[in-house]
């Protein structure tokens, strides 16, 4: 596995697919960084980060011979890697918030930003940002719903081996895939869905609000919701959103 360190740049994501362009990279191959001047979340959000604080980083993973049609495959194999590990912490309630965001106590610990590049119908690497919250200890108003590990433990955590061992982590969900294992980290997945099997608020792309009740994912990553008459839709990613 490759490792790059930055004190600085635009994106670890950016700086990952520029590198790629330009240097014959391994399978694996990461970059980290202090701080990021445009770090960038879901739906083109903002991924605000203080200085020397938390974990930035950015993985490429090459791919033989992926459908393009699993890829959702991707996303669970990161969002269940980081959680296994996260366990260590005893954090409470720690959940996967459909996609990709890791929560715990219902607000949101770190977030995952995957892109695939694609050849045909095969995916040939992803590039997978992640970041997590670890040493923060206050957060600006308008991110009223980030909370870090330092802030649910009270305690300092070495960012350095965090890394190592998140990684280690991801690959072994990776491997699942590898060995075609894929009900067996699907269905890690699911019990590991946020508000999974609980009533909650919900409003659609319209604007229109409903009750439901979250019941899984389906392979192409569309959310599940049993609605009140008993009958179940599937949403896209942007086709929704948690009230």
């Amino acid at each position: 596995m490759y490792l790059f360190k930055l004190d600085a740049t635009d994106s670890t994501n950016s700086y990952l697919r520029d590198l790629s362009k330009n240097k014959d990279l391994g399978k694996w191959t990461v970059v980290t960084s202090e701080y990021q001047t445009k770090g960038r979340g879901q739906k083109g959000s903002e991924w605000q980060s203080d200085k020397g604080k938390n974990l930035i980083c950015s993985i490429l993973i090459k791919l033989d011979d992926f459908n393009a049609e699993d890829q959702f495959m991707l996303n669970c194999a990161v969002s269940v890697g980081i959680q296994h590990y996260l366990k260590r912490y005893k954090l409470p309630k720690l959940r996967i918030k459909w996609p990709n965001d890791i929560m715990s106590v219902s607000k949101k610990l770190g977030g995952i930003l995957i892109e695939n590049t694609l050849v045909t119908n095969k995916i040939s690497q992803c590039i997978i940002g992640i970041g997590i919250n670890i040493n923060q200890e206050k957060f600006s108003d308008e991110l009223p719903m980030a909370i870090s590990i330092k802030q649910l433990t009270n305690q300092e955590t070495r960012r350095d081996i965090f890394l190592q061992d998140l990684l280690n982590s991801i690959q072994n969900k990776f491997e699942l895939i590898f060995t075609n294992q894929h009900e067996k980290l699907w269905n890690e997945y699911e019990s590991s869905l946020y508000r999974k099997d609980v009533a909650h608020m919900f409003e659609n792309e319209k604007g229109d609000q409903f009750m439901g009740i979250i019941r899984g994912v389906t392979k192409h990553g569309k959310l599940k919701i049993e609605k009140e008459d008993c009958s179940i839709e599937t949403f896209n990613f942007k086709e929704i959103r948690y009230l």
